[in-house]
């Protein structure tokens, strides 16, 4: 039996990890969908002083008090950044990080750092519509060449995932992450890359920066004919996936 953590991405929340993770405990594995603060059923603990740190500490919390030992720890896109800080806290209850179309920051770096352009898109958002903190899911960025978003064709998934996303806090986009534990170094890294943007491989954009990095760090590869939101649009295929890194 192995022990999963699964960490969603911005906007997001424990919920989008329903049916991977049904199929992963139906193979008698133990599975960890912690939703960060503020969004999720966690939204009503929103709050101006939310930012990177404090969904870091989400999962420190959680590996900390579920007493998790050799956990595999999954980080979606914006979550990437949240276990790189998770893998620098707590790096003796871990075994394995897998990036699953993630952000892969070295240390002092921010998404910020990683892609200013994406991140003055959101920070515009925000003053605009967000008080200056606070980013509405921004379906003119994630989706800029239209079509169904995330690659999702069924319009009642595509309702029923629109109806969950939460706005993000800035914040989590602006923080730099900090490494300085040497045991986080050691542990077994993984990136899985969904090479599929509105039907057609995402050569040069999207998350391919990312994976072309963890290749050339020497790092175990996977890809998968999928868009971004891998969770809804290909669960069987990923579970199985994720199963190989028991």
């Amino acid at each position: 039996m192995a022990v999963y953590v699964l960490v969603h991405g911005a906007w997001h929340g424990g919920w989008c990890w329903r049916k991977v993770a049904n199929l992963l405990r139906s193979s008698g594995d133990e599975v960890y969908t912690p939703t960060l603060t503020g969004l999720g059923d966690r939204h009503h603990l929103l709050n101006r002083g939310v930012n990177l740190d404090t969904h870091i500490l989400d999962v420190v919390n959680l590996l900390d008090y579920e007493d998790l030992e050799d956990a595999i720890l999954v980080g979606h896109s914006y979550a990437g950044m949240v276990i790189t800080g998770v893998a620098d806290r707590a790096p003796s209850r871990l075994k394995h990080l897998v990036y699953l179309d993630a952000f892969l920051p070295d240390d002092g770096q921010s998404i910020s750092d990683l892609h200013p352009g994406f991140v003055a898109k959101l920070r515009q958002i925000a003053n605009e519509r967000g008080e200056g903190w606070l980013v509405p899911f921004p379906e003119e960025v994630v989706n800029p060449r239209g079509g169904p978003l995330y690659g999702i064709s069924d319009a009642n998934v595509l309702r029923w995932l629109k109806e969950r996303l939460k706005p993000h806090p800035l914040a989590c986009f602006e923080q730099k992450v900090h490494i300085s534990n040497p045991e986080a170094f050691r542990l077994t890294k993984s990136y899985i890359w969904c090479f599929v943007r509105q039907g057609v491989r995402a050569e040069n954009w999207g998350f391919f920066r990312e994976a072309r990095k963890a290749r050339e760090l020497g790092w175990r590869m996977y890809e998968v004919e999928s868009d971004h939101d891998v969770m809804m649009t290909a669960p069987e295929e990923l579970s199985s996936l994720l199963s190989k890194m028991r």
